[in-house]
């Protein structure tokens, strides 16, 4: 029980990220990327796992900050896109020898740019912009309030996002020593045209996975060229990893399909990655057959004992096939604490039935928001359980 308070009294530094350090943070100098002037960073010398990256202090925020809100509609998209491509990075950029921050030389205006459409001459022209501004990696359309035009040359493109990875040199100094990209395609196009009796129609085209790789690949390819154009990536190793999106109305997430690799020059040598989401239960769920038996097993053993559940859903991460992390959530009709805390507790004994080398977080709510937060991870004894 102990244990269980001290951990819980930790819970808000997990939650942003970070861990009161004992140790002095380590000191280093770092060159501004944009003023070249060396400023001082500090290091915190904890590590929560090998599955983060240390963070260099102050946090220097992205200059394209806060624009994945706006061009993600789905928070469960914003969310995995940004952890999936630190999680890509990894398998270049080691969390033990590389020191993370946001990315620092793509701006909002230029992600904005890259974005557009690519422009005809008349519209640039209209636009009163140079062929030099036209930097659109999107397809043209002539004529936007066209249907097949649009349907023909769908926006593949819908955000860029980047992270920077840090090296420590000699005298203590950090330099840029890694760059990754991450590329959201859509796998669905909605697209409005205006009607003919007035008012607009609201209209949708789907994109092929292959499709989205090949236009993937085009566009890495040459957001590459343009960043070893910048005399302060220079060489710098790059990796682009290319993200389906799904449906915006999915409750599940998309998943990266594959990622390029350019050590120098701007040559990306590819590899497929295979992962995705799936929704307990589903059709798609029905494939998995043994994990979703023991999902179905769970179901059954809270419904047995708190009929008054409202719905459990679940989303499985899979990586190569093999289930990696579980996260539930169980909306209910709770009219206490007292049955909050004894459903928790319920809930953390059912856990043991699932395979120990799966993830599994369980979030109970209410309609009053979040109720209760239970976590099991591969190296725990007993799951976590926080009551809010």
């Amino acid at each position: 029980m102990k244990r269980r308070l001290f951990i819980l009294c930790l819970l808000p530094f997990f939650l942003a990220g970070c861990f009161p350090q004992v140790d002095n943070p380590e000191e280093v100098i770092q060159e501004n990327n944009k003023t070249q002037e060396a400023e001082k960073s500090i290091v915190p010398n904890y590590q929560i796992s090998d599955s983060y990256y240390r963070t260099a202090l102050p946090f220097t925020p992205s200059g394209s900050r806060g624009t994945i809100v706006y061009n993600l509609s789905s928070r469960y998209d914003s969310d995995e896109f940004e952890e999936g491509l630190l999680r890509l990075a990894q398998k270049v950029f080691p969390t033990d020898e590389y020191i993370f921050q946001e990315g620092q030389y793509l701006d909002e205006e230029t992600v904005t740019r890259w974005l557009s459409r690519k422009m005809t001459a008349a519209q640039l022209k209209e636009k009163g912009m140079s062929e030099e501004q036209n930097l659109g990696l999107n397809p043209v359309v002539a004529d936007e309030n066209n249907a097949e035009e649009q349907e023909k040359n769908p926006i593949y493109l819908s955000h860029i996002l980047e992270h920077n990875f840090l090296k420590k040199s000699e005298k203590n100094k950090v330099k840029p020593a890694g760059l990754s990209i991450g590329l959201a395609m859509n796998s669905v196009y909605y697209y409005t045209v205006e009607e003919k009796g007035g008012g607009t129609k609201e209209s949708k085209v789907k994109i092929s996975e292959k499709k989205i790789m090949e236009k993937g690949r085009e566009m890495a390819q040459e957001i590459v060229k343009r960043l070893r154009q910048k005399k302060e990536v220079g060489d710098v190793p790059i990796l682009v990893g290319i993200y389906k999106l799904e449906d915006r109305t999915s409750v599940v997430p998309g998943h990266f399909i594959a990622y390029g690799y350019a050590e120098k020059g701007t040559s990306l040598k590819w590899e497929t990655v295979n992962e995705k989401y799936v929704l307990f239960p589903s059709s798609e769920a029905k494939k998995y057959s043994a994990d979703y038996k023991q999902f179905q097993t769970f179901q059954d053993q809270v419904s047995e004992y708190f009929p008054n559940y409202n719905g459990i859903v679940g989303r499985a991460f899979y990586v190569d096939d093999e289930l990696k992390q579980l996260k539930i959530d169980i909306s209910m009709q709770f009219y206490g604490k007292t049955e909050v805390i004894g459903f928790a507790q319920y809930i953390a004994g059912l856990l043991s039935y699932f395979p120990k080398q799966w993830s599994v977080e369980v979030n109970l709510k209410s309609q009053d928001g979040m109720e209760a937060l239970i976590l099991s991870e591969p190296d725990m004894d007993e799951p976590f359980v926080h009551i809010y």
